[in-house]
């Protein structure tokens, strides 16, 4: 008897069932992705864009599911497939929402009830159309690799989308990816945002993205300083226990590592949070208090040194407000990897306590930057800097992949070579 694969069995039995009344499927809570599809008309990309998976606080067992449209849509939902979340569906939550003259419908989906370590699909549905399968693979509580990305602010997004998805190329097995903050070059731009999610489209689809807002985040079309509106509302993270600081700042899990993602706009946001950073300060104490994680790694926009410009002999060379702010703490915690930004250059400052360097202390990384806004020749190298990436810099990206005892990140210019590497070990 000649073989048939699974899908030609599953089409067959679809076959039968529509031959038969197309009851037969059903009644027998039978619900297939083959039938499901042929049953629903496509919800194309007129409707659903910029299709995003957003990290959640436990990645074992929940995803958001996040996506925009400009027309509203009729009951949206996602459904799962596989797993033991087979046939679930998920309503979506719905935002109108305007900015840069812009209006748009925003959507998001709180899958919950996952299975650890579980490979299963999603799609979006609506008015009795579906779009496409799309990949969701929960987090198993070990060894995992993420992609990091630096400040991807750009005049031209070509560069940041092919940096982006080379690394995701050379990287297929990473879980998710985290960007430093500062997105986009202007916060208010609808365009700008447009562009950014684009140069994403088939990663953030399918492994979920850790983002963080940064100082260009709080910038309207004018170059005034606003709420970062767009951010709060095109990411929806977890939430850290504040109604006023919500989407700020905040934790997650994914496998060994416990991360917390720092708001360092304390200057930008004072006029409407002017106690911002004691209330976050309290959180992060809190939280890290809480963490049942090997490792604790904190992400910041803002570089906590303070580096010299060769043109402005008043800047000194030292600690930044924000590390002043925060080292302290990091060494309180017992933090054990911090990644910063917004500086625009790769710097691999080794370990650092008590504001001097020490083997005890975390491992401090400025990761560089993944757009085409650079600074070449700008920086003075500081006393602390351990390693600096090739003058005049490019573009970069980097990896973190951890397990319950090494935790190691990677610096790698476009092309995929390798110029840093660091290794913690438990």
């Amino acid at each position: 008897m000649k073989k048939i694969s699974r899908r030609q069995f599953l089409q067959l039995c679809a076959g039968m069932a529509l031959l038969g009344g197309g009851g037969w499927a059903f009644s027998r809570g039978l619900d297939l992705p083959e039938v499901r599809d042929k049953a629903a008309a496509v919800l194309g990309g007129d409707k659903v864009q910029a299709l995003r998976q957003v990290a959640a606080s436990d990645n074992a067992t929940a995803r958001t599911i996040m996506w925009q449209s400009p027309v509203q849509l009729n009951a949206p939902m996602v459904e799962l497939s596989g797993g033991a979340g087979d046939g679930k569906t998920f309503p979506a939550q719905e935002e109108s929402f305007t900015d840069d003259g812009v209006s748009s419908y925003l959507y998001t989906a709180q899958v919950t009830g996952l299975t650890a370590s579980s490979t299963q699909q999603y799609r979006v549905s609506a008015g009795g159309e579906a779009g496409d399968w799309h990949a969701l693979q929960t987090d198993g509580g070990g060894a995992f690799t993420a992609l990091v990305f630096p400040d991807s602010q750009s005049n031209d997004y070509s560069d940041w989308r092919h940096l982006a998805q080379d690394a995701a190329a050379r990287v297929p097995e990473a879980a998710l990816f985290i960007n430093m903050g500062d997105l986009v070059d202007n916060g208010e731009d609808h365009g700008q945002w447009r562009a950014w999610f684009e140069a994403v489209d088939g990663i953030a689809d399918r492994i979920p993205v850790a983002p963080l807002f940064g100082n260009h985040e709080t910038y309207n079309q004018a170059w005034k300083v606003r709420e970062p509106l767009a951010y709060l509302r095109y990411f929806a993270v977890p939430g850290n226990g504040s109604a006023e600081d919500d989407r700020r700042y905040y934790s997650f899990d994914y496998g060994p590592v416990h991360f917390l993602v720092l708001d360092t706009q304390h200057e930008e946001e004072k006029e409407w949070h002017p106690e911002l950073l004691a209330r976050q300060q309290a959180w992060f104490r809190d939280d890290v208090r809480k963490s049942q994680k090997p490792w604790n790694v904190v992400l910041m926009h803002k570089d906590p040194l303070q580096y010299r410009i060769g043109s402005r002999p008043e800047r000194q060379e030292g600690f930044s407000d924000e590390g002043k702010a925060w080292m302290p703490l990091f060494d309180e915690a017992g933090i054990d990897l911090v990644l910063s930004a917004h500086l625009h250059t790769y710097r691999n400052r080794g370990h650092i306590k008590d504001f001097r360097r020490d083997e005890k202390g975390p491992l401090y990384i400025l990761t560089g930057v993944a757009g085409n806004v650079r600074y070449p020749g700008l920086w003075v190298d500081h006393a602390l800097d351990t390693y600096v990436a090739p003058q005049p810099e490019t573009d970069n990206y980097l990896t973190l992949t951890a397990d319950s005892a090494a935790l190691s990140v990677r610096c790698f210019l476009p092309d995929g070579t390798q110029i840093d590497e660091a290794t913690l070990r438990k």
